[in-house]
């Protein structure tokens, strides 16, 4: 059974970081750090690829967020997102997820980050 468990999420002001964590216990293609505000959709704002590390990122967090994984093949491991200079409109409920090779289908249950000052 795929098991993704987040943590980290907390209360910042602008302008701070943060780290949240993903551990995980499956070898997928994609794993990604996806953000909903309620009334929103959820949409994917960092990507890793298994294979090679390689990433994408949203417009919105890019240069600002960093995603990695600790062991990449490792079928249990840990997902990572660093978030600097944070702003309000970060505010929102993070989901770890993977991708078995048809979408990311494979969700955890969120974690929140709250900007505001």
């Amino acid at each position: 059974q795929v098991q993704l468990a987040e943590s980290g999420g907390d209360s910042v002001q602008p302008g701070g970081s943060l780290r949240l964590s993903c551990s995980y216990n499956v070898r997928r293609y994609r794993m990604a750090w996806a953000r909903q505000v309620p009334g929103q959709k959820r949409e994917e704002v960092a990507i890793i690829y298994t294979s090679d590390g390689s990433t994408w990122y949203d417009s919105s967090v890019k240069g600002r967020f960093t995603i990695s994984q600790d062991d990449p093949k490792s079928a249990k491991s840990t997902l990572y997102l660093e978030m600097s200079n944070l702003k309000p409109e970060d505010t929102a409920m993070y989901y770890c997820a993977s991708d078995p090779g048809h979408g990311f289908t494979e969700w955890g249950q969120g974690t929140q980050v709250t900007v505001s000052s």
